[in-house]
């Protein structure tokens, strides 16, 4: 894979700036979490780890049982805490996370190197990008992602490789912020959003997507918006870890306008 397909802005939120020691993102993990039943009084960094693997486990609940038989892939996966979480808590028969760029790539087994002696032929971290997965044609039972689509530049080609790496009636899971349709929207989140304004993230329909998979041939295609446990959530912890005026606090009324909001769509191939 060239890696020069990873654009800058990603390259460096991922590389030097290594975006996990940020102070919103408590613990290694990346994504804004799942803050159901968390008491939103005064949340603490523990708290804000619950909330994040809370996500993982929202997604990963949604492989059928017997797990002990499916191995996953995860597209996009960081550091690879939730890799590591998916294969521990839920026991499936291997997992490999996948993360276009290197550095994180190296951060994951570095973090997880324990995790990668327990379970040496079950847990693997590799490079590959989203429209070109390294795995052979149907390969395997299930595949996931937890808030990276947003980074993707195009969702069709996820789409088409993750129904072409699944084996028939395997699930595709995936997990993040999805745009209102139409370039007002997309206007108006890069006015309030500097991750939309800077290329980071990449304003993508949710009709978009789910489009997208039903012409790569998934079947009983579905979105769940969970926004009203992450937006509020994520909003009450940001007000005691960045300022008032930072661009990250307009997700929550950018949410509360229609621009975005926050789904698991699931989705089965055919």
């Amino acid at each position: 894979m060239d890696h020069n397909r990873i654009p800058p802005t990603v390259r460096q939120t991922y590389g030097a700036g290594d975006l996990s020691k940020a102070a919103s993102f408590a613990g290694g993990f990346i994504n804004f979490g799942d803050w159901q039943g968390i008491d939103l009084t005064a949340p603490t960094p523990e708290d804000r780890i619950h909330s994040q693997e809370q996500l993982y486990r929202r997604v990963l609940r949604a492989f059928p049982e017997p797990r002990d038989r499916l191995r996953l892939a995860e597209v996009g996966s960081g550091r690879g805490l939730g890799a590591a979480l998916a294969l521990r808590e839920f026991r499936f028969a291997a997992v490999t996370g996948v993360d276009i760029h290197p550095d994180q790539v190296e951060r994951a087994r570095a973090v997880n190197a324990k995790a990668l002696a327990t379970y040496p032929d079950r847990l693997a971290y590799t490079i590959g990008a989203a429209d070109e997965l390294p795995f052979s044609d149907a390969s395997l039972d299930g595949v996931y992602s937890v808030e990276a689509a947003q980074h993707f530049r195009e969702l069709t080609g996820f789409a088409r490789e993750s129904a072409r790496v699944l084996r028939p009636g395997g699930r595709l899971v995936v997990t993040t912020f999805f745009t209102a349709p139409g370039p007002d929207a997309a206007e108006r989140l890069a006015i309030l959003l500097a991750s939309f304004a800077d290329g980071l993230d990449v304003p993508h329909p949710l009709d978009t997507f789910t489009t997208a998979l039903t012409r790569s041939g998934f079947t009983d295609v579905t979105s769940e918006s969970i926004g009203t446990h992450v937006w509020p959530g994520l909003d009450r912890y940001l007000t005691d870890t960045v300022p008032s005026a930072h661009w990250t606090r307009h997700f929550l009324p950018a949410w509360r306008d229609g621009l975005l909001d926050y789904h698991v769509v699931t989705a089965t191939r055919g």
